[in-house]
C-alpha cells in the first residue's frame, strides 16, 4: 500500500501558495470524522480501506491504524458479510450512483444493526476510484420498531379475535376500525362500517344520551359511567339490545368501544319474570281458592242451621206475630249468604257438579228472558249464536252462573244506553296460538264470548280480576266475587277465559270451552295443515300491540304471503306510499290512537283502489259494528284468532268471498 490516511482529507503541503484555508476546512471535517459516533470508512476499488475512524475500526475491534490498507476479509470479516458488502461496493463503483442500505451483520458487540449510505467519489476524469460510507447503528430503533410491530401485531389479533364487537372512534364520531364480531353483530362488511359516524347505528331514542356523555367522556373520563345498556339498529332494520363499554385512548383521544348484543338476555329476563308473576298469580288463586272452598263449606253448614230454625220458627208463628217479621229479614239475609257462598265455591272449583252434554246455543237461548230483566231496559242485549255450534260438557246451571255474572259486570261498565253482545263459534287453538298464550291447549273449543261498549278497564284493573273481592265498585255495590266465579266454573271445566278491554270503547270477555264428542266420536287436536290455506299475496299488516304484529307477520309469513308490518296508521301510510309494486291486502286492528282502522283503509284506497280489507278487534264485530267502524259486508277476524281461521279469513278477504 502506498497511501496514509493523510490523503483521506488532503496533503498537509498544500497549505502554502493559497491553500491554508481549504486545508483548514479539511482539517475541520477531518476531526469532525475522526469523532463522529458513526462508523465513517473510504475504500477503493479493491475494496481496502484508505480512512475509517475510531467508531467504525471498533466494531471489528481494531484501532485505525490496524485496519487502513487492509480488506474486510482480511480483517477476518466473514461471508457472507464480506461478499454482501463487496457486492454493494461494486456496484457504487460501476453506476456512480449512491446506495442507502439497513442491514444487519457481525461485530465484536454482537449482531448489530446499520443504516449504511455509500458515496461515490469521482477523480478529476470523471471515475469512481473510491467510495465513502457513513453506518448508523439502528440497533435500538430496529428492535424498538420491532417491539411495535409484534405490539401492533398482538393489538391487531386481540381486536379481531374478541368475542365482542369492538369499534375505535375518533372525536369527530367517525368509525375508524371495527372488528369481525362487530361486522357481524351489525350485519355489514368492515368496508361499509369504516368511515361512518357511530351515530348512525344509534337507536335514535338512544341517541342523545350517548352523545351527552361521550362528550362529557372525552372532557373528563371519569365524570360518566363507561358501561351502559343501550339499542342498536342492524342493517337489516332490526332493534337489538347491547350493553356498551367505553374507554378513552389518552394519548390520541380516540374512545375504544365494546359491545354485546344481550337481546336474547333481556327477552329470558322477561319471560322468566313473566312466567314468575303467572306462577305467583295462579299460586295467589290457589291459595285463595282453597281458603274460600273451606270457607264456604264451614259456613254453608251454620247458614243452614240458621235457614233451618227460622223455617220452623216461621212455620210456629202468625203473621201478626211481633218477631214474625224480623225471622223473615233473618231468612232472607241467611239466603243471600248461601249465594255468597255458592259464588265462593264456583271460584275454588269446589260446587258440587253434574255435567251433561249441553248444547250450548239451546242453554243461552232460554236465559234470554231472564238476561234482559237482569240488565235493565236501558242496555240492549244482542244474541249471535254460531252456525252448528259443537256440544259442550257442563252443568247447565254453571252456564247460569257464568252468563249472568258476565252480564251484570257489562251492565255495570255502562252509563246509560249501550250494547251486551252474546256470540258462540267453534274455533280451533293451534300451537303457535297457544305457544303466544301460556296455559292454553290445543285443540277444538267452543268459544262463548259476552262483550259491552262501555268504559272498558286499564292494564291495572285487568290484573287484579278474578282475584275474589277485587272490585272497583262503590262500597255495597258488589262482593268482588262475580268474575271469580267465572273463573272458578271456567277452570273447573278445562276451559281458557281471555280479556281484551280498552278504555272508553269497551270490554270483551271470551270463554273457551272443550269441545265435547258423543261415545262414537274421538277427540283430536287438529294440527295447522288441516285448515291452513296458504298464498302469494302481499299484505300490510297495522296492528299497534307489537306483540300481536310479530305473530301475525309470522302466521302470514309462513303461509307464503310477502308481508309490510306498520305499528300505527302513519307508519301504514308510509309504507304504502313507498312500496314499488301492488299491495293486495290490509289487515288492520280497528281501534288504534290517532286514526282507526276504517279511516286508514280510506286513505289507503286512494293509493291502491283495489286493496282488500281485513279488519280485526279484541272486541266482537257486532261491538265494532255499533261504534260505526265497520260497514256492511267488511271481512272481519275478532282476536284471539288461530293460524287457521287468519289464513281461512284472508283468503275470503282476498278472493271477495
Amino acid at each position: 500500500m502506498t497511501r496514509t490516511d493523510e490523503g483521506v482529507f488532503g496533503d498537509p503541503s498544500a497549505r502554502g501558495h493559497g491553500g491554508n484555508d481549504n486545508w483548514r476546512v479539511r482539517e475541520a471535517y477531518r476531526e469532525l470524522a475522526d469523532n463522529a459516533p458513526d462508523s465513517v470508512d473510504r475504500l477503493d476499488r479493491e475494496f481496502r480501506h484508505l480512512y475509517i475512524n475510531a467508531a467504525g475500526a471498533s466494531l471489528v475491534g481494531r484501532t485505525p491504524a490496524e485496519v487502513i490498507g487492509k480488506t474486510n476479509r482480511e480483517l477476518g470479516v466473514p461471508d457472507p458479510t464480506a461478499s454482501i458488502w463487496e457486492e454493494r461496493l461494486r456496484r457504487v463503483f460501476e453506476t456512480g450512483e449512491p446506495l442507502e442500505v439497513e442491514d444487519s451483520f457481525p461485530t465484536i458487540h454482537g449482531i448489530r444493526f446499520f443504516g449504511t449510505r455509500c458515496v461515490p467519489e469521482r477523480s478529476a476524469d470523471g471515475s469512481v476510484q473510491t467510495v465513502l460510507t457513513v453506518s448508523r447503528d439502528i440497533t435500538d430503533r430496529k428492535r424498538a420498531e420491532e417491539a411495535l410491530r409484534e405490539s401492533e401485531e398482538l393489538f391487531r389479533t386481540l381486536f379481531e379475535s374478541s368475542s365482542a364487537a369492538t369499534a375505535i372512534i375518533e372525536r369527530d364520531t367517525t368509525i375508524s376500525m371495527v372488528n369481525r364480531e362487530y361486522c357481524r353483530l351489525l350485519g355489514c362488511p368492515a368496508q361499509d362500517a369504516v368511515g361512518l359516524s357511530w351515530t348512525t347505528q344509534i337507536f335514535q331514542d338512544d341517541l342523545p344520551r350517548m352523545q351527552e356523555d361521550n362528550r362529557k367522556r372525552l372532557a373528563d373520563p371519569q365524570s360518566v359511567p363507561d358501561h351502559y345498556e343501550f339499542r342498536f339498529r342492524r342493517t337489516d332494520g332490526t332493534i337489538r339490545n347491547a350493553l356498551i363499554h367505553l374507554a378513552v385512548i389518552p394519548t390520541s383521544q380516540k374512545i375504544l368501544c365494546t359491545f354485546v348484543d344481550i337481546t336474547e338476555r333481556k327477552r329470558a329476563e322477561a319471560e322468566k319474570a313473566r312466567l314468575e308473576t303467572q306462577l305467583r298469580q295462579a299460586q295467589k288463586m290457589e291459595s285463595v281458592g282453597r281458603l274460600a272452598g273451606g270457607v264456604a263449606h264451614d259456613f254453608n253448614n251454620m247458614l243452614g242451621v240458621i235457614l233451618g230454625h227460622a223455617d220452623l220458627a216461621l212455620e210456629d208463628l202468625g203473621e201478626t206475630h211481633p218477631l214474625y217479621h224480623d225471622l223473615v229479614e233473618i231468612r232472607t239475609a241467611a239466603s243471600r249468604s248461601a249465594d255468597l257462598t255458592r259464588q265462593l265455591l264456583a271460584f275454588a272449583r269446589k260446587q258440587t257438579i253434574t255435567p251433561t252434554a249441553l248444547d250450548l246455543n239451546g242453554t243461552v237461548a232460554r236465559m234470554l228472558t231472564m238476561l234482559r230483566r237482569l240488565i235493565g231496559e236501558d242496555v240492549e242485549l244482542v244474541w249471535r249464536p254460531g252456525r252448528n255450534a259443537w256440544l259442550i260438557k257442563m252443568d247447565a246451571s254453571q252456564i247460569d252462573q257464568m252468563l249472568a255474572n258476565l252480564c251484570v259486570n257489562a251492565r255495570d261498565a255502562i252509563t246509560g244506553v249501550g250494547r251486551v253482545t252474546i256470540e258462540t263459534e267453534n274455533t280451533t287453538l293451534d300451537d303457535a296460538y297457544c305457544a303466544d298464550h301460556p296455559g292454553f291447549v290445543p285443540g277444538e273449543y267452543l268459544r262463548l264470548a259476552v262483550s259491552d261498549d262501555g268504559c272498558g278497564m286499564d292494564k291495572d284493573t285487568q290484573a287484579h280480576l278474578f282475584e275474589p273481592f277485587f272490585t272497583t265498585k262503590a262500597v255495597g255495590k258488589g262482593t268482588g266475587l262475580g268474575l271469580a266465579t267465572v273463573y272458578g266454573i271456567v277452570k273447573q271445566n278445562h276451559g281458557f277465559i281471555n280479556v281484551y278491554s280498552e278504555l272508553g270503547v269497551g270490554t270483551t270477555f271470551t270463554i273457551y270451552l272443550p269441545r265435547h264428542l258423543d261415545a262414537g266420536g274421538s277427540a283430536r287436536t287438529m294440527g295447522v295443515a288441516d285448515r291452513v290455506i296458504r298464498g302469494h299475496e302481499t299484505i300490510l299488516v297495522v296492528e299497534d300491540d307489537p306483540a300481536v304484529l310479530k305473530m301475525t307477520v309470522r302466521m302470514l309469513a309462513g303461509q307464503g304471503y310477502t308481508v309490510l308490518a306498520a305499528r300505527s296508521a302513519v307508519e301504514a301510510i308510509r309504507l304504502a306510499g313507498e312500496y314499488g309494486t301492488a299491495i293486495h291486502l290490509v289487515v288492520t286492528d280497528v281501534v288504534m290512537p290517532g286514526m282507526n282502522g276504517r279511516e286508514l283503509a280510506a286513505k289507503l284506497l286512494s293509493l291502491y283502489p283495489h286493496l282488500k280489507r281485513l279488519f280485526t278487534s279484541g272486541y266482537t264485530a257486532d261491538v265494532i259494528a255499533h261504534h260505526g267502524v265497520l260497514e256492511e259486508g267488511m271481512h272481519f277476524l275478532q282476536k284471539p284468532f288461530s293460524i287457521s281461521e287468519l289464513a281461512t279469513k284472508v283468503r275470503e278477504a282476498l278472493d271477495g268471498s
